[in-house]
């Protein structure tokens, strides 16, 4: 049975599965500032990790990842947030699942369609709630520039473009092979993707990509970049975007309409807010952002 979370018990327990970068960076310091979350327990096969994160946020129930099961009967939790490599976000969200432990699990889902389609079946068949971390869906700027194109203030939305790139050091868990989910797509690719699907407000239909090399060692087992078109319904709209691994840091989207277009620069940004500078009036329905200083 899911793990119900009553009026007696408004928080909603957690336990972090995985302390890599996203997790001591965003995910952890978060519980700070939130209203209904608790964090309750840390899962890690990194024993200095579970002592010195343990000790920093006072939570006393670590486990490794031998004794995630345990974990998952303890009592002490309602909820995990997945925090571990692309490739095993299945496994343990299922796991999860079977416990009767509601999941939220990072971005992307898992690194294949059928992977997503099971996680999405067990979780369904016991009745625990699945969601993705995917934060954009939330972020003011990003909610502010879906509303200001589907309110048809910028015309009709014609096209999308997006550039999205960094350095990634070697030996990053980014640059393992295709099928852990390494490469430019599974980590920095679906923001293009997913911010696009959410200003345009539909699916795409068809894909047209190319990947390319430059032979940098780094990239021996996954892509250094990746360039797609996508073509969406309706009124013919298309969309583009590059991700590298391989180039300056860059986050940047375009949306341009019939009549004006929007920019958002930084679009992707975690560690700082973003505000709204203004519009500039020369550009009709331009708005332009940049990270608050």
């Amino acid at each position: 049975m899911p793990r119900a979370v009553t009026a007696s018990n408004k928080q909603v327990r957690y336990a972090v599965v995985g302390l890599g970068h996203i997790a001591q960076v965003a995910v952890l310091p978060a519980f700070a500032h939130a209203e209904n979350s608790e964090l309750a327990a840390l899962v890690s096969d990194d024993g200095e990790k579970l002592e010195k994160l343990g000790r920093r946020y006072k939570v006393k129930s670590r486990f490794s990842y031998d004794r995630f099961d345990e974990c998952l009967q303890s009592g002490d939790i309602d909820a995990v947030y997945v925090s571990l490599p692309n490739h095993l976000h299945r496994s343990y969200s299922e796991r999860a699942a079977r416990a009767g432990v509601h999941i939220l699990c990072e971005k992307p889902m898992a690194v294949t369609e059928d992977d997503c389609r099971s996680m999405i079946r067990v979780a369904e068949e016991n009745g625990v709630k699945l969601m993705v971390a995917y934060r954009l869906h939330f972020e003011e700027a990003n909610l502010r520039v879906i509303d200001l194109v589907q309110s048809g203030k910028l015309g009709d939305a014609r096209l999308f473009d997006s550039v999205f790139t960094m350095q990634v050091k070697e030996g990053d868990i980014r640059l393992s092979p295709r099928e852990l989910g390494g490469g430019t797509l599974y980590d920095i690719g679906i923001y293009c993707i997913n911010a696009v699907r959410n200003i345009y407000g539909a699916e795409p239909m068809e894909v047209m990509a190319f990947s390319s090399n430059n032979g940098d060692p780094r990239f021996g087992q996954c892509e250094e970049m990746t360039s797609a078109i996508l073509r969406f319904p309706g009124r013919e709209r298309l969309a583009s975007f590059t991700c590298s691994f391989g180039a300056a840091d860059v986050g940047s989207y375009r949306v341009v309409g019939t009549q004006g277009d929007v920019v958002m620069d930084p679009a992707y940004e975690y560690a700082e807010p973003l505000v709204q500078l203004g519009v500039e009036p020369r550009f009709v329905g331009r708005v332009h952002w940049e990270v608050a200083v």
